[in-house]
């Protein structure tokens, strides 16, 4: 399954180059994704007249493909009415990140790039009555206590009753797919001029607004009216007919982090072969690389977009640690603080443990597994589903403890977790293809089904001489299903707040 959702991308910017004699700036902004390194236009805002710190009303509707890592390019022009073409335009600047940065962090603020590569000065861009022509804005509140414009109605002409068409908006543009989130509802006069009149404004929520089984009823107030006028009382009022609210599903938890707790087990027994040996696969070659680090950093480049803080807990599987074999050992030999900080954190750890420790055996999975789910189950004991995790086990695919693993998959199926197994080398993989359970449904020794499949295994193989993006696909294409699917049997909806 590739899971594709429909995201909202807003933008605002400040402090721009002045690139006009008479007047100040004319912006616009033009939204670029890659294609096969190739910059292509998907849309533009409109243009924000004489204005150095446009809010432009125009969002960008982007498919986000979690698997996938999908380069934007934000670029903002001074509007020329005599140009034809886009570079005849003045160039303000631009700022160029990835889709799962911007879901990842919820509102980015960066500063805009010239050409050049130099700042583009202190550039920024951060992802009523009578006879009345009323329109209403709906705004969210971000962290930082701002209002940002989600969606604004069509105008009604020429009346003091208007009654707006049904619209859809997701959940993730409302409120950040928080239902208890401050959203402000404006009322304005529409005027030819684009001097449009203030009539009143109210503060709610997508859960008040969806208590009421019929209608719900609000004050539009205006706040200077409020204070000049004893006996005001309101500018009239807003009825809200029907609200219905869908949970967007795990993008949004994953924006917000509650899918945030990576691990990654790496395989260190002595069937990988001595790692100062070329027939090893932990040998580094002279480029620097071995299948171990290739997977590592192919599948961790896509990840750490949706975690701010990009740190994994890594554990070394099977290897000689006076006085006893370790199972679940820390790989920077720091227990106490067990995480590398990105996928380069990774990569330095491996190669710098490499000299230091003696490869041993038997491999079982069953110890890392255990250790990862009880992170999870602890997670259970909360009212609201906070966090999923991903364990990444890399593995020349030899297993001595497949009993005790299948017992532990089938017990981690009833969790809010995931299996991910890369297997490295030329071996036969029927035992972890076993355990992938796509075939059939995975039983312990005992009998019992896995409540929920839990499990991707990918060989690596298949994909050694592939793009690294076209790896990352296939090891990360049921994880959204999977995630999803633990929450539809549990009937929890995603919080969006994460355990700092």
């Amino acid at each position: 399954m590739h899971c594709v959702t429909r995201v909202e991308l807003s933008v605002t910017a400040a402090s721009l180059l002045d690139r006009d004699v008479a007047s100040k700036s004319d912006p616009f902004c033009v939204l670029f994704h890659e294609v096969d390194g190739n910059w292509v236009e998907l849309g533009r805002t409109e243009t924000a007249v004489n204005n150095l710190n446009p809010v432009f009303g125009v969002k960008f509707r982007v498919d986000y493909h979690f698997e996938e890592i999908q380069k934007l390019r934000f670029a903002i022009f001074d509007e020329d009415k005599c140009a034809t073409q886009l570079y005849e335009h003045d160039f303000l600047g631009e700022f160029i990140c990835t889709l799962g940065v911007i879901v990842s962090n919820k509102k980015l603020h960066r500063p805009l790039i010239l050409a050049n590569g130099k700042p583009a000065g202190k550039g920024s861009i951060t992802d009523f009555f009578g006879k009345s022509d009323p329109y209403l804005e709906f705004h969210k509140q971000g962290d930082d206590g701002k209002w940002m414009l989600v969606h604004r109605t069509e105008v009604i002409k020429n009346t003091l009753d208007p009654a707006w068409k049904p619209f859809t908006v997701p959940l993730i543009s409302l409120c950040n797919g928080d239902v208890d989130r401050n959203i402000k509802v404006l009322c304005y006069d529409y005027d030819n001029d684009g001097g449009h009149d203030f009539i009143g404004e109210f503060q709610t929520t997508a859960a008040k607004m969806s208590e009421a089984q019929n209608s719900v009823e609000f004050d539009c107030i205006n706040p200077k009216k409020q204070k000049k006028k004893k006996n005001y009382r309101n500018s009239g009022f807003i009825i809200v007919k029907s609200c219905k609210v869908r949970m967007e599903g795990w993008v949004d938890g994953w924006k917000d982090g509650w899918i945030n707790r990576k691990m990654v087990g790496i395989d260190f027994t002595a069937s990988n072969g001595n790692p100062r040996e070329p027939s090893s696969l932990h040998y580094i070659n002279p480029l620097g690389s071995n299948e171990y680090l290739a997977a590592i950093l192919a599948v961790g480049q896509i990840i750490q977009d949706y975690d701010t803080k990009k740190e994994y807990q890594v554990c070394l599987v099977g290897f000689f640690l006076s006085p006893q074999v370790s199972h679940e050992f820390a790989i920077n030999f720091n227990p106490t603080n067990p995480f590398c900080s990105g996928v380069e954190g990774i990569a330095q750890a491996y190669s710098a443990c490499l000299p230091h420790i003696r490869f041993y055996g038997p491999t079982n999975f069953a110890p890392i597994i255990s250790h990862v789910a009880r992170f999870a189950a602890q997670a259970l004991q909360q009212e609201k589903a906070a966090q999923y995790f991903t364990l990444l086990i890399i593995t020349d695919g030899v297993i001595s403890d497949m009993d005790e693993t299948r017992q532990e998959i089938v017990q981690a199926s009833k969790l809010p977790m995931s299996i991910i197994i890369i297997g490295v080398g030329n071996a036969d993989f029927a035992a972890m293809e076993f355990l992938d359970g796509d075939a059939s449904v995975l039983r312990s020794n005992t009998g019992e089904e896995a409540v929920r499949d839990i499990v991707q295994f990918v060989p690596f193989r298949d994909f050694r001489n592939a793009p690294k993006e076209t790896l990352a696909k296939s090891i990360l294409a049921e994880l959204p299903q999977q995630v999803t699917q633990y929450f539809k049997q549990r009937n929890l909806p995603p919080t969006n707040t994460a355990p700092k």
